[in-house]
């Protein structure tokens, strides 16, 4: 087996594994991300136990690239029967809702995948420690992989991934607890796959003047494919035909996304692909694929850097 290869610290290196300030590996895996006030904060998949619940890692940083750790910001549970071990908690996100409590979404399953819902849980601060609200299958329907989002407004979305179906985009409650109606459900294009169309995984959203864009994946297990970006005006559409991100048969770089980063700064606003290279065989050591995405005029496209850095004072990045 290679040697696990690490980013110098400061720098974001995509391929490379981050080390925490306890010189740890970075559990930075199936990743949500937000700044509040001076600092990005990430909830991540804690992959000490395989696949199966590890904790939510909690880390915060200045740059996207010095990170500190928070320990668990949701910890395994025993008497808690979605925190318990054995379970598969994944893609935990976090907004802010308009009343400031920190809302963590996740997709909560049982080891064979069989259960397909979303849980809730709730913070009075962005590292927790967060109080475990719930499951349940939004709407009746199957919940797999999720995302989230906020619009200027402060409406918030929860996207999700439901296999019967297609990718929702569901309107979520004033307090970002409950979900409240489907917006819009979106299908990969017709004779683009032998099963028939169906919805991407992974899914993220961003708003970049005033045009929606929605990111997935392809339904490949572990491995990599050509991840897809659609947009629209409005969230209820109607969507575009999707689009790579990446250069056609590179598997966007070999990873799977995760989330969308802005970073809004005083010269350039600028915007962070942030991706999973997942090893199957060592899920601990799946190493970041984080590149900068240029976005705009209705196209996204990743941007290849060996090592790179973002000012998040100015927004640009070196």
């Amino acid at each position: 087996m290679p040697a696990h290869r690490y980013a110098p610290r400061g720098v974001i290196a995509p391929g490379r594994l981050f080390v925490d300030d306890q010189r740890a590996v970075a559990q930075l895996h199936g990743v949500g991300i937000q700044k509040f006030g001076e600092r990005f904060y990430a909830w991540g998949e804690d992959k000490t136990n395989g696949g199966h619940f590890g904790g939510v890692a909690c880390y915060s940083s200045p740059d996207l690239a010095t990170w500190t750790a928070h320990g668990h910001a949701l910890p395994v549970t025993p008497d808690v029967p979605d925190l318990a071990p054995g379970r598969v908690i994944e893609r935990p996100k976090v907004l802010r809702n308009p009343a400031g409590k920190y809302v963590m979404f996740l997709h909560v399953d049982s080891a064979d995948y069989a259960d397909a819902r979303v849980g809730w849980a709730l913070a009075d601060r962005p590292e927790g420690p967060y109080s475990y609200l719930r499951s349940e299958r939004p709407l009746g329907n199957i919940s797999r992989d999720i995302g989230a989002f906020a619009d200027n407004d402060g409406t918030g979305y929860l996207l999700s991934e439901d296999r019967e179906h297609g990718l929702h985009i569901y309107r979520l409650s004033a307090d970002y607890v409950t979900v409240e109606e489907i917006v819009a459900t979106t299908l990969t294009s017709p004779g683009d796959h032998s099963a028939g169309p169906h919805g991407y995984e992974s899914p993220a959203l961003v708003k970049v003047d005033d045009l929606y864009y929605l990111f997935g994946s392809d339904l490949t297990g572990w491995s990599a494919n050509d991840n897809k970006v659609a947009t629209a005006r409005s969230l209820a559409g109607p969507w575009s035909d999707w689009a790579d991100i990446a250069p056609a048969g590179s598997a966007t770089y070999n990873s799977q996304i995760s989330t969308i980063v802005t970073v809004h700064g005083s010269r350039a606003t600028s915007h962070v692909y942030v991706g999973d290279r997942w090893d199957r065989d060592d899920l601990f050591h799946s190493a970041p694929v984080w590149l900068p995405v240029r976005i705009d005029d209705g196209t996204a496209e990743l941007e290849w850097r060996a090592t790179w850095t973002i000012d998040p004072v100015t927004g640009l990045i070196a």
